[in-house]
């Protein structure tokens, strides 16, 4: 009887540090996989390619601040804001949103992108698959 061992996780140069721009993205093939990475607050964030609501390409889609409901004393909607300090992925094939920082839908936790490993060393960003 033969067993299956889990392979081991590799860390992979995907690119230079400047081609993750603050506020935007890298999309790379890692593999079979394809991972998008994010800067956001200097801070980076990779996750598969796959929308969790319908497989679509998510982290090609457009990067927007969340847009939070602005409520008055009555709890009556009187309008929206962006919010700069959530930035979100909009998938392109049915507008599901993701926040960049945590990879969950705001409004149904349970869906939340495939997130991997990522660090920056000497000029060099890594994914981690």
């Amino acid at each position: 009887m033969s067993t299956v061992q889990p392979r081991a996780a590799v860390r992979h140069p995907i690119g230079r540090s400047d081609q993750v721009p603050e506020g935007g993205r890298f999309v790379v093939d890692i593999g079979a996989t394809t991972v998008g990475v994010f800067r956001f607050k200097t801070a980076l964030y990779a996750y598969e390619n796959v929308c969790a609501h319908s497989g679509g390409p998510v982290c090609q889609g457009r990067l927007v601040p969340r847009v939070r409901e602005l409520l008055d004393e009555a709890q009556r909607t009187v309008g929206a804001a962006f919010d700069e300090d959530d930035l979100h992925i909009v998938c392109p094939w049915h507008g599901a949103e993701y926040s960049v920082t945590t990879g969950a839908h705001p409004a149904q936790p349970l869906f939340t992108l495939r997130a991997f490993p990522v660090e920056e060393e000497g000029g060099t960003v890594y994914v981690t698959l």
